[in-house]
Parts: C-alpha cells; sequence; structure tokens
C-alpha cells in the first residue's frame, strides 16, 4: 500500500507558526501527499510555497464548532478559495442535525458546494458527538448533495474516528461519495486499517511518523 496517496497531513493547532507550517509543506512535498490542511490564515502563503508541486492546500470552514450560519460559512469558503485551496474540509452545523432541521444542512452543504467552483468538498459530521441514526441520515445527506467526501471528525473533539463509523458510513453511502477518517490517528497501522475499511484519505498531523 503506497500509505502516501491517502494521506492529508494535518497542522491546525492554534499555536501553529510560519515555520511549523512551512515544514509541514516541505514534508508534504517530500513523501508526496495530496493535500495538507491548514488554518485559514495560512492559506496564502501555504499555495505559494507549494505552487509547482503535487501537493494541494486545504483549509477547514465553520471549524471546530459548526455552528456559524451558512452565510458565515459561505464567506469563509469563498476566501479560501481566492486565498489558493483546492479543497474545503467543512463542519456540518451540528445545532441542526440535533434538530432535525435536516433541509439546513443540506442547503447549506450545498450553499457552499455551489460556492467553491468545483473544488473539493470534504464535510465533516464529527462523529463522536452522534446517533448512529444520525451518522446514517448525514451519509443520506451527502449523498443526496453530491460532495465528494464525508469526514468524520474534527480531531478537536472528545474522540476521533472509529473502524466503526467508517463500516456505518460505507454501508449507506454511494457509489460516489468518499470517505476521510480524522482524529485521533497516530500509527501505520491504524492509518491502514482504516484504509482496508474504505477510506480514501487518512487526516493526521502525524504524517511524518506514519511514513516513517
Amino acid at each position: 500500500m503506497n500509505l502516501n496517496e491517502f494521506i492529508d497531513s494535518t497542522n491546525l493547532s492554534k499555536v501553529a507558526t510560519a515555520d511549523d507550517i512551512m515544514e509541514l509543506c516541505e514534508d508534504a512535498m517530500e513523501y508526496h501527499f495530496p493535500t495538507v490542511v491548514v488554518p485559514p490564515y495560512y492559506v496564502a502563503s501555504a499555495s505559494d510555497y507549494l505552487k509547482g508541486s503535487t501537493t494541494e492546500v486545504c483549509t477547514v470552514i465553520g471549524f471546530p464548532n459548526g455552528y456559524s450560519t451558512k452565510e458565515t460559512k459561505q464567506f469563509e469558503a469563498i476566501n479560501a478559495i481566492e486565498n489558493g485551496a483546492k479543497e474545503i474540509d467543512m463542519v456540518i452545523n451540528i445545532n441542526a442535525l440535533k434538530n432535525k432541521d435536516y433541509d439546513y444542512i443540506k442547503d447549506e452543504i450545498e450553499t457552499i458546494r455551489d460556492s467553491i467552483d468545483g473544488h473539493v468538498l470534504k464535510v465533516i459530521i464529527e462523529t463522536c458527538l452522534l446517533y448512529k441514526d444520525e451518522i446514517i441520515k448525514m451519509t443520506e445527506i451527502c449523498n443526496e448533495c453530491f460532495v465528494n467526501f464525508i469526514k468524520t471528525s474534527t480531531g478537536f473533539d472528545k474522540a476521533g474516528a472509529t473502524i466503526e463509523d467508517i463500516d456505518l458510513i460505507k454501508k449507506h453511502k454511494n457509489e460516489v461519495l468518499e470517505i476521510k477518517a480524522s482524529g485521533g490517528i497516530k500509527t501505520r497501522k491504524e492509518a491502514e486499517e482504516f484504509v482496508k475499511h474504505g477510506a480514501s484519505r487518512i487526516g493526521t498531523s502525524h504524517a511524518k511518523d506514519l511514513m516513517r
């Protein structure tokens, strides 16, 4: 398995410095990771640094809580694309999900999707906060919205990805929707296990360690 092909190498630390992001980019170019995932503040500089490489810049929207309005998320997403991001990882409005306000969630996702000019959209559902029926419902909504990925977790809540979550999503997703497992993935063995169960991207802040 060429594990590097699955990795979104991530540094979303609140104290990440410009040097930290530069190092993240250098490692990503060395190992040919598909993306680096950086805070919105660093999108422009990371895009400049990675120019000419095969690694793209991804950033996060509505992160990590997801409860900002869809208009706010839309502005964030458009701004990120203008600054050079090629992929967007957005957190759903979990408040709306708990209220069973599925029309709002679907409208929010479609609003972001239609605002980013065909760039990759990953929808973070924060599985550790959801019941199984809510995970299934979000998978169905992502199917209906024709987004690129459903993503398990922000990595900023009480737990990250589990194999059980991946299996549940895989059972209910369509053939187009891909799965990104993220949160708490620290070893190569863990990453490979998620891939075997159906994840086509692995979000991790331990990417370099996994390759070693």
